[in-house]
């Protein structure tokens, strides 16, 4: 196994540049074939979320690896490879895999303990067996985090220590107060009808909203999100869909908006805010916010720090002792417009933050206000968890790596068996056919004796750290041919049934 994830995140770089990294549907899908076609890689998964992007690949070099996944992430994210290094992390073989897990139980991130990590593990396999991309190593590797974060969430309590960003939002947008005393009877504006958009159009209608507009480039998919949440048995908040051009006239009447598309630039301007509230409007009064220090860095740093066992923790200090978030400052006084903005790149102008009557909420000030949120004891549990788990997949990697051998071996001894009872028949012509299955059956059964104890014990040395290279003394103490060894490989890497959630 050589698995490798190069990747960036809330956790190692700010907001500025995770929003221009954002990869779109089409761009993964394009950053995944280009992976493919890369010479270090043999299989490609990309995990990109509105906080992180990570491409996972199974390479046969570590160093050119680490160097053309990075390259291939700033090429699809349109991030210069010189301004993108010092914020990517690298991690490989078993530190990939307690990564990935890490993520699936939301122990990585912004709300500690969230489960719609979960989803966007399920996505990501779902894109890599659809271009056919992921192969044994990453089909094995995904589903196995699908179980591992489902058994946290079962086994535990993480859940009790975070929740999804949208619930988060609300309470941050609350200041303190109950969010469903907050919300109720209140007009919910929310753009974008995508799996975000949707939880948080339920979630408003479970807080207790009055009424629901629902505001969509594609008219259709608003009016679905608007026809489920109608739904008997559903919330039975009022809601309708308008189209996106009538969000201007929307905004005018809202007193919470919820925006989480997929454009490329602002789906509200502060301009516009100030203009639905009647404000007058001074771009002088909007200034950029601080920018975000970077550690120096470069590719030959990062592949050291995993070869030499602290990648991770140089990674975590670094970006601990550089990062500086300046939220931009609220307005004071009452709250007549609340916007939370859950998208990546953000949609709504940080200067609306700035506005009088005017509370903004957007990904960079969950990041800041859930860095001071409580851990839960779950976490350690979590964590424990997780340690386990790798500890299992390595080993069941190791030992399904020395299956292909044992079944070359095992193999290439029936053949042996079924050439002597031939050379049998032609000795002894004159043996009645339960005399030859007799004989048959005890012949087999002596090999099958001999070979149990070897090949159970090679699996179970196979199985421990450092073991691969039982595989290898097999295949030179019996000479098995290493084409048929491949031969098995290759049937069972192409089984359709494999790999499939």
């Amino acid at each position: 196994m050589s698995l490798l994830v190069v990747g960036l995140s809330h956790r190692s770089a700010p907001v500025s540049v995770l929003e221009r990294a954002s990869l779109a549907a089409g761009t993964q899908a394009e950053l995944l074939r280009d992976t493919l076609a890369a010479e270090p890689a043999v299989e490609a998964a990309v995990l990109a979320t509105c906080n992180r992007i990570e491409l996972y690949a199974d390479v046969d070099k570590f160093h050119a690896g680490v160097a053309e996944l990075s390259m291939l992430l700033a090429r699809h994210s349109g991030v210069g490879l010189d301004e993108l290094t010092p914020y990517l992390y690298v991690h490989y073989e078993d530190r990939a895999v307690h990564h990935l897990f890490s993520v699936a139980c939301g122990l990585d991130s912004m709300v500690v303990g969230e489960g719609q990590i979960l989803g966007q593990i399920k996505d990501a396999l779902a894109l890599g067996q659809e271009l056919h991309t992921a192969g044994r190593l990453l089909n094995d590797l995904f589903q196995q985090a699908l179980r591992v974060g489902k058994r946290a969430h079962s086994e535990t309590g993480i859940d009790r220590a975070g929740q999804s960003l949208v619930t988060f939002g609300l309470e941050q947008l609350a200041e303190g107060r109950d969010p469903g005393v907050w919300a109720k009877g209140k007009r919910a504006l929310v753009i974008g009808a995508g799996s975000m958009s949707s939880l948080a159009a339920a979630t408003l209608a479970r807080t207790g909203v009055a009424e629901i507009v629902v505001a969509n480039r594609t008219r259709a998919r608003a009016d679905r999100l608007v026809e489920i949440l109608g739904q008997a048995g559903g919330t039975g908040v009022a809601a309708h869909a308008v189209e996106m051009a009538a969000v201007a006239d929307e905004l005018t009447r809202a007193d919470v908006v919820v925006s989480c598309t997929g454009a490329t630039g602002l789906v509200l301007s502060a301009e516009a805010v100030a203009g639905a509230l009647g404000l007058d409007f001074d771009s002088a009064d909007v200034a950029p916010d601080a920018p975000f220090a970077a550690p120096p860095a470069d590719l030959d740093q990062h592949a050291a720090w995993v070869e030499n066992g602290s990648a991770t923790a140089t990674a975590t200090a670094q970006a601990q002792a550089v990062r500086r978030v300046t939220v931009p400052a609220q307005s004071t006084g009452p709250v007549r417009l609340a916007l939370l903005d859950l998208a990546m790149p953000r949609d709504i102008d940080g200067g609306a933050g700035r506005l009088d009557g005017v509370r903004l909420v957007d990904i960079e000030s969950l990041a800041e206000a859930s860095a001071d949120a409580p851990m839960a004891a779950d976490v350690d549990q979590v964590r424990t968890i997780v340690a386990d788990e790798v500890a299992a997949f390595g080993a069941a990697q190791r030992a399904a790596h020395i299956t292909p051998t044992v079944v070359a071996l095992r193999t290439m001894a029936a053949g042996v068996v079924a050439g002597e009872i031939a050379r049998l028949d032609g000795r002894l012509p004159d043996l009645d056919e339960k005399q030859r299955a007799e004989i048959s059956q005890t012949v087999r059964r002596v090999v099958d004796k001999l070979l149990h104890a070897p090949t159970v014990r090679v699996k179970q040395l196979a199985s421990e750290p450092g073991g691969a290279g039982y595989a290898d003394a097999l295949r030179e103490l019996f000479d098995l041919d290493p084409q048929t060894v491949a031969a098995v490989s290759r049937a069972d890497l192409n089984d359709p049934n494999r790999g499939r959630s």
